[in-house]
């Protein structure tokens, strides 16, 4: 039987549900099992990891939480996923299981690889890499590269030879996966989800599941203990970055993100407006944060993939918090940073 720590990567598109989903699986994890998170946000604000640690379960301890928000893991394997690998393992209390939540952008293989390094592999094994896809999204087309009708106008045109990027990016977090939660079913028509479910399974590997899921609850059994090693299975993983470029070092030149406060806005309402016609003004792909409303006890937690945006109060301010909206926007690059605060700006309040 391995002594190895069984370690779970779950990866996928920009707002597919992964924060959410390995919320549930703290709150669920079977009592007493030491869980270490590694998260890799994407952005200047640690709005995942906020939204961890306020689940309020004994398995969400501040200290066996790390952030790696220097840049996505797959660019920063050697200076920052390897020396905090190293230093979790150093710890006196051995953890029963590591689970890590990856930046939107990161591409899985890069890291899968990271754990045939001689400092992790000895003690480290990837029990399984978990990729989380929305379902309401790719019913909308949103990732159109990934229809087999686009693969058909590739083949037919070599002008259309490279995919986009978000496009192959989709594909390699699927390539990489040893299961897939398709996530917001319920969003979707069931004669649509089995067109966006067959789309999918014709990217993954024999053997690889499917799982339907609403607001990321899934069995935490199928999440835990695959047993799959699939760091020694890298050669099974394809990326598009590594056929088409020879593994050379990648940069996310496509993507562009930056972070904006708002002292104070004028309200909910108007505030959830304001973000939803900033994202269809200005494409935006990816928006969250906290945000403080007048009269409200508690922070307000943003998320949005495109144009749907949810908010939900997570858990009162703290006393030695500052009470102020703070918002993380991530897009195509370039994104016109001026011209988006200055839109999300109009939910100031006039007297701020």
């Amino acid at each position: 039987m391995s002594t190895k720590i069984p370690t779970t990567v779950i990866t996928g598109f920009l707002g597919a549900g992964k924060t959410t989903l390995v919320r549930h699986l703290l709150a669920h994890a079977p009592k007493g099992k030491r869980i270490a998170l590694i998260i890799n946000e994407f952005g200047s604000l640690g709005v995942d990891k906020d939204i961890l640690a306020g689940c309020g379960d004994e398995t969400c301890r501040e200290e066996d939480m790390v952030e790696l928000s220097n840049g996505c893991i797959c660019c920063t394997v050697a200076e920052d996923f390897i020396p905090t690998m190293q230093a979790l393992l150093a710890r006196p209390e051995k953890f029963d299981h590591i689970v890590i939540e990856t930046s939107g952008l990161a591409l899985p293989q890069p890291l899968i690889r990271a754990f045939n390094w001689p400092e992790i592999k000895a003690q480290v094994t990837v029990d399984g890499v978990v990729t989380v896809a929305d379902a309401a999204a790719l019913a909308e087309g949103r990732f159109a590269a990934d229809e087999a009708a686009v693969d058909a106008q590739r083949r037919a045109d070599e002008m259309l030879d490279h995919e986009t990027p978000l496009g192959e990016l989709f594909e390699d977090q699927l390539s990489a996966a040893d299961l897939v939660i398709l996530n917001k079913t319920d969003l979707v028509d069931p004669e649509t989800l089995k067109t966006v479910e067959a789309n999918i399974r014709a990217e993954l590997r024999p053997g690889v599941g499917v799982i339907h899921a609403r607001n990321g609850h899934v069995d935490i059994g199928a999440l835990l203990g695959m047993g799959i090693g699939s760091e020694d299975d890298i050669a099974n993983r394809p990326s598009h970055h590594e056929l088409e470029h020879g593994g050379e070092e990648h940069e996310h030149d496509d993507f562009d993100s930056f972070a904006l406060t708002l002292p104070a806005v004028e309200g909910k309402d108007q505030l959830l407006a304001t973000i939803e016609d900033t994202i269809r003004r200005h494409d935006i792909l990816r928006l969250k944060g906290f945000a403080a409303i007048p009269g409200a006890a508690a922070r307000l937690a943003i998320q949005a993939v495109g144009p749907r945006v949810t908010a939900y109060f997570d858990r009162p301010w703290r006393a030695d918090e500052k009470r102020e909206t703070s918002l993380v926007v991530i897009g195509e690059s370039p994104l016109d940073h001026a011209a988006v605060t200055a839109s999300l700006r109009r939910a100031e309040s006039v007297a701020a």
